[in-house]
């Protein structure tokens, strides 16, 4: 029984990050499920990601460089569907890194984009192969 059933992210404000988020998780195929006050959840093929606030705020905040989760990577589909997605994420609350090494930032055989949101979190879209 491989997989995940369920990943949740402890944000510093959910209404604040959950615009980008729903665009980004909508775009990737996953639909919105729940809202609560202070949640949200989204789920696809029997998996959900939850974000939450966190009622544990440190006055750093989130650090991917820290001990902990460095970033999600999620199923982008054919490559002209991430080069798509990439070029609608700086309007939508996600900047690209390594830009200068896009789509092979990963190596040569890796297409993939990556993008971090307002509060340090890192995702990747890996591009079919």
């Amino acid at each position: 029984m491989p997989g995940f059933h369920h990943v949740e992210v402890w944000v510093v404000d959910v209404e604040a990050v959950g615009p980008a988020w729903s665009w980004l998780l909508g775009r990737l195929g996953f639909a919105l499920e729940a809202e609560w006050p202070g949640g949200m959840s989204w789920a696809a093929c029997g998996a959900y990601l939850t974000l939450t606030t966190s009622p544990n705020l440190s006055a750093s905040g989130h650090d991917r460089r820290a001990p902990g989760v460095n970033h999600l990577a999620f199923h982008g589909g054919a490559a002209d569907a991430v080069d798509a997605l990439m070029s609608e994420a700086p309007a939508r609350g996600w900047t690209p890194l390594y830009a200068e090494r896009y789509p092979h930032a990963g190596g040569p055989d890796h297409y993939a984009g990556w993008l971090e949101n307002a509060d340090g979190f890192k995702v990747e879209v890996v591009a079919e192969r």
